[in-house]
């Protein structure tokens, strides 16, 4: 159902309880700056930007390997929540060499099923944020590839 390095971070997080799930995405999200862009690296899509719905500027990266993988890299703003970044980190690690159907095909279901039932409640219109717009810059690829 879910690329397979993916799957793996969900089994981990529905493995926990409530109280070690929050923990474990407090440092998924101080991983997410190592998923900035590198200094003069090549992307096919870059879009940075800041909407309403997150309280700064992210900026996606999108690359394809030679065999058609998607790669991704988040430039996130000082103020993007600490939820954003724990799930900048785990999309960028997850779906890392995934094809662009792959990514596209995603369901959202993932989201509730990493960060919990009671942070989807709380948080329900920003969650999404970051698989959003992974998806879009994956539909903004050209059509040749």
């Amino acid at each position: 159902m879910y690329p397979v390095a993916l799957q793996e971070i969900v089994d981990f997080f529905e493995s926990l309880p409530e109280a070690e799930r929050r923990e474990s995405l407090i440092d998924y999200a101080a991983a997410a700056a190592a998923c900035a862009p590198l200094p003069g690296s090549q992307w096919r899509v870059a879009d940075v930007r800041h909407d309403p719905e997150c309280t700064d500027k992210v900026g996606i990266f999108l690359r394809l390997d030679e065999a058609g993988g998607v790669h991704f890299a988040v430039e996130l703003g000082p103020r993007v929540q600490t939820l954003t970044r724990a799930m900048t980190a785990i999309l960028c690690r997850g779906l890392d060499g995934c094809t662009p159907a792959q990514v596209l095909g995603l369901p959202a279901d993932v989201v509730p099923r990493l960060v919990g039932a009671e942070l989807v409640r709380l948080r329900s219109r920003t969650i999404y944020y970051v698989l959003d717009r992974m998806k879009q810059a994956v539909q903004r690829l050209p059509k040749d590839g």
